[in-house]
């Protein structure tokens, strides 16, 4: 006689390409760096709400140790994987050590000092040190060079249209657009939306079975207030 276990089979478990809801934790030398469950995330950020993670596996949506530690698992079982460097946030480069001129920051009203971190073109910066006119800063993720370890649960898969799109935009857009579900995703918006509704346009088709089309709209333009007229 079977046991459950044995039952299982392929459709049971998560395979690449499901959309799923994760609840996880992150940590890096015993200490949390993420969570999206409340009790972690008030040990790092006590004003932080959890926020839901609805991801497509094997598509690159979280960092490729986790992604592939996904694949295979069931839903609603607790897991725990590591995470080595090459698979997580990256090994540390020393070419990411960079002088750069102390004028950079006082042109934006900063004060450098050793062991801030800054947002620097897009990236998070460390400082190392502070040598008069000279700042060495440090364009490593944080992250990097750390074993990672992560621990896990599938809550459930998504079949949802409009929750996977949704999901699939704030990864590809970086923020999720005005679209309409019809036999295609149509989404609206300026002229400039155009090229990149185009580019993903593929993407959406093979993970969520349509794809992307454009309706240019323009914004709407705000009302002029008119100035009030002396009365005599």
């Amino acid at each position: 006689m079977q046991n459950k276990s044995e039952e299982k089979t392929s459709k049971d478990l998560v395979k690449k390409k499901d959309f799923i809801e994760l609840e996880f934790t992150g940590y890096t030398n015993g200490n949390i760096f993420d969570s999206n469950r409340k009790e972690d995330l008030a040990k790092i950020s006590p004003k932080t709400e959890p926020k839901k993670m609805i991801l497509a596996v094997g598509e690159g949506m979280v960092v490729s140790g986790l992604d592939k530690g996904l694949e295979g698992k069931e839903i609603g079982k607790e897991y725990e994987i590591e995470v080595k460097p090459k698979e997580g946030f990256g090994e540390r480069r020393r070419d990411f050590l960079k002088t750069i001129p102390m004028k950079v920051f006082t042109e934006k009203n900063v004060t450098p000092r050793a062991g801030m971190l800054l947002a620097l073109d897009n990236t998070v910066v460390k400082i190392i040190t502070v040598s008069g006119a000279r700042v060495i800063t440090d364009f490593n993720n944080p992250l990097s060079g750390k074993t990672l370890k992560y621990n896990f649960k599938i809550i459930k898969k998504v079949n949802d249209e409009k929750i996977k799109a949704d999901a699939l935009f704030e990864v590809a857009f970086r923020f999720i657009p005005e679209y309409e579900i019809k036999d295609t995703l149509v989404v609206k918006g300026p002229k400039i939306l155009e090229q990149i509704v185009k580019s993903f346009s593929m993407k959406f088709k093979d993970l969520i079975g349509k794809e992307l089309s454009f309706e240019e709209k323009e914004e709407e333009k705000q009302p002029e207030k008119k100035e009030k007229g002396n009365s005599n």
